[in-house]
This record gives C-alpha cells, sequence and structure tokens, in this order.
C-alpha cells in the first residue's frame, strides 16, 4: 500500500462552525449526494468537482468544503457512500478503546450492510454519472479526504480527469500506478497511516506514471488536518486554508488550463 488502512486518527476531530447552503438529492433513484452550486455569475461551465468524503460522510465539515469549491465556481458534489451508514464525529470517537473502522468497513451497522469497494464503487460511478449527464460536466476534478482518496485514484478510469488527495488512507501501489491524469496530495507532517516511506514510494510511483504531481507537506500537522483540524490553532488554520487553496489552484490550472 501507499498509504495505511484507516485507524483511530481517522475518527478524531473538531467540527467546524458554519451553516451549509447546498441541498440533499438523490442521483440514479437512490443514492444521497449534497449538491453545492456556484453563484450565478461565476460558474465554471462544462467542469465539476466530485468530493469523496472521509469516514464521516456527507457531514458539516465536508458540506462546508463543497461549498466553498462552489463559491470558487466549481459545482460539486459529496456522494453517501457509506449508504446512511457514516461514523458520527461526536459519537463514535469517544467508544472505549476506540472506534473498530475496519469492522464498520467490513460489515457496517444498522442495516446498512459493508462500505467496501465492491458497494462504494457503484455510488462513485453512480456521481460521476450524474455530474456527467445531468449536470452536464465534460471535464472532472476529484476531491479525497482520508479513505475517499481510495476511490479518487480508482476512479480515474470512470471519467476523473484531475485529482485531489488529503492525507489519503487504503491507496493501494495499483490504484495510484493506473491513474490517468495530474493528481495533488497534501500531505501531513504526523501521519501514522501516510507514513513518510509511504510518501516517498509515492513520489516514485506517480514519477512513472508520468502526468503532472504534486506532494505539498504541511509542517504542525496530523492526519485529517485538511478536513476536521482545530482552526483555533494559527499555524492548523493556516495548514488549511492553504491545503485548500492548493487543490483549487490545481483545478483552475489543470482542469480549465
Amino acid at each position: 500500500m501507499t498509504s495505511n488502512p484507516p485507524g483511530k486518527c481517522c475518527t478524531v476531530g473538531v467540527r467546524h462552525e458554519g451553516t451549509p447552503s447546498g441541498n440533499i438529492i438523490k442521483v440514479a433513484e437512490h443514492y444521497d449526494v449534497y449538491l453545492a452550486t456556484p453563484p450565478a455569475g461565476r460558474v465554471h461551465e462544462g467542469v465539476g468537482v466530485l468530493l469523496i468524503p472521509d469516514v464521516f460522510g456527507i457531514w458539516q465539515n465536508n458540506q462546508l468544503i463543497a461549498d466553498q469549491f462552489a463559491a470558487n465556481g466549481y459545482t460539486t458534489i459529496i456522494p453517501d457512500i457509506f449508504n446512511g451508514d457514516p461514523l458520527d464525529i461526536d459519537i463514535d470517537p469517544v467508544v472505549p478503546g476506540g472506534y473498530d473502522v475496519m469492522g464498520w468497513l467490513g460489515k457496517g451497522r444498522n442495516g446498512a450492510g459493508p462500505h467496501t469497494p465492491n458497494e462504494v464503487d457503484p455510488v462513485v460511478v453512480a456521481a460521476i454519472n450524474y455530474l456527467k449527464d445531468t449536470v452536464g460536466v465534460k471535464r472532472l476534478a476529484s476531491v479525497g479526504y482520508c479513505l475517499g482518496a481510495k476511490y479518487v485514484v480508482r476512479h480515474f478510469k470512470s471519467g476523473i480527469d484531475v485529482g485531489y488527495l488529503a492525507h489519503p488512507s487504503f491507496v493501494e501501489e495499483n490504484e495510484l500506478a493506473a491513474i490517468t491524469g495530474p493528481l495533488s496530495i497534501a500531505a501531513a507532517e504526523t501521519d501514522p497511516i501516510f507514513t513518510v516511506d509511504q510518501r516517498h514510494k509515492t513520489e516514485v510511483i506517480l514519477r512513472e506514471a508520468g502526468y503532472p504531481y504534486q506532494i505539498c507537506l504541511f509542517s504542525g500537522t496530523s492526519h485529517g488536518f485538511a478536513s476536521r483540524l482545530d482552526a483555533s490553532t494559527t499555524a492548523q488554520k493556516f495548514a488549511k486554508e492553504q491545503a485548500f487553496a492548493q487543490a483549487v489552484r490545481w483545478f483552475d490550472v489543470w482542469l480549465l488550463g
């Protein structure tokens, strides 16, 4: 692997303040997605962003990030890749002994079933098809936070043109090697999921793949900083904002350029 499976650090963080401005809609008749639409007069026509979330799914922090992409002109959607069964940052991390992330991925709960590629891949494909067939997206960027990074690299083959990953987890070497377009990564200084060795291995694979790539390392940060950090800390707030700007600039160049 170029990044380890999700662990305890994937289930902790801070809920960010704000009121999401998008809407929950259904695609392919039964998959929920969060849709964030750019303001009038600021729409980048023919392009869009697919935001594939961390283990918390369509929750406030990820919705606010989608809204930010929309504010920058990109129609953005977040698919419910966990079929209504995400982790809850306010509940699950405080389970004694920590939450069994791998058990949840393998079996699910509340009757939702597993959350493995067999179940997640069709949701991602449905979201891509919605953006292309209904919204009219001709060129597509995709953002993956933590676990979501795995599905960005898996689905270049399904129509993703440009990718961005923040503190990725669960990415296989063969998945990364199969990308077919530019890829940018925001990495944390302290990360047991995307370690220094795995980051260096990722550099080798991306260099061999032959597409434009970028890996930015942010000091004073840990896994999850780009989506659920404590924004009251100046250094971490800067890192989160800069990681987001990294994604927007990457898309402006490789999607719009």
